[in-house]
């Protein structure tokens, strides 16, 4: 099969192109970060992700089966804000269509929302909606936060955990959520590409943890027990500003508190993914934390 995949070179991407070769089939991948390293030895090959460009998206996705959408902003910067990203999906999705590319695997959020107050959450919905509409076959996979060797959010908590001798927690820490394994959204990305049916399943691992007890864990598997203190969510924003001067990045955003208290980040499906946060921890609590991991310096 031909498969273009979004964001080869990056997180969720890597994973999921990685699996797909393992497969034996050829993988082209749209990207903005066309210098970025490439981790397939020149297996994997390159094309600019140009929203701008419909006319060269539709040429570069010519003669593809499958495209897997894994494009994404996580917080606005510039011209790359949440509204743009939503347009700039519904160019790829059209431009797909248009290439006559037969099925879109799209990975999206747990509990996207239309009517959502969050721009991240009815910002996906509005994604789900151009995918369903397209008229090509489709799976869209909703996964909540991942976790593995290069994630950010528990790895920066682990750092943090690592550097300072208390942790503030935005609220009590009661709100939940359901970690998952970037290899294991991966995998049941690629069983999405074989398959013909239209579904939309959630990506959850199989723990569901408070904020609190997540924090906990991460700092008895790295040995970094600290006392958790609540604070109002605002000041513990203000705190992850301040400390985001330092490390040149943005820690955490007003919508991502927001979305964590609301409880969007876990899922009333049953958990299809296998792997254990507590035990992923435990196999690499030796090097989770030990740097910071930068999303600005990672997309920026």
């Amino acid at each position: 099969m031909k498969i273009a995949v979004t964001g080869a070179f990056s997180y969720s991407g890597k994973y999921i192109t990685r699996r797909l070769l393992e497969c034996g089939e050829n993988i082209v991948t749209l990207t903005n970060h066309p210098n970025r390293l490439d981790p397939f030895e020149g297996k994997v090959k390159a094309y600019p992700l140009d929203f701008s460009n419909e006319a060269e998206l539709i040429n570069n996705l010519r003669g593809m089966d499958v495209l897997v959408n894994t494009y994404w902003i996580r917080f606005d910067k510039a011209e790359n804000t949440q509204p743009r990203a939503v347009e700039n999906t519904r160019v790829l999705v059209s431009a797909a269509a248009k290439a006559g590319v037969k099925r879109i695997v799209h990975v999206s959020i747990t509990n996207p929302s239309a009517d959502s107050p969050l721009p991240y959450f009815w910002g996906k919905a509005a994604n789900e909606k151009a995918v369903i509409e397209s008229g090509m076959s489709y799976a869209i996979l909703r996964p909540t936060v991942l976790f593995g060797k290069e994630d950010i959010l528990i790895n920066n908590i682990a750092w943090l955990l690592r550097r300072f001798p208390i942790f503030g927690l935005p609220g009590d820490g009661s709100y939940k959520l359901s970690p998952v394994y970037v290899d294991d959204l991966a995998e049941l990305t690629v069983d999405a590409v074989y398959r013909n049916d239209d579904y939309i399943w959630d990506a959850v691992g199989p723990d569901e943890f408070t904020f609190k007890e997540m924090v906990e864990i991460i700092g008895k598997s790295i040995g970094a027990q600290r006392p958790l203190i609540s604070m109002n969510p605002r000041l513990a924003l203000l705190a992850a500003q301040f400390l985001s001067l330092f490390v040149r990045d943005v820690m955490l955003t007003p919508e991502e508190i927001d979305g964590l208290m609301a409880n969007l980040l876990i899922s009333n499906e049953p958990p299809r993914c296998k792997t254990s946060l507590r035990d992923w921890l435990m196999k690499h609590r030796e090097t989770v934390g030990r740097n910071y991991a930068s999303e600005l310096m990672r997309h920026f």
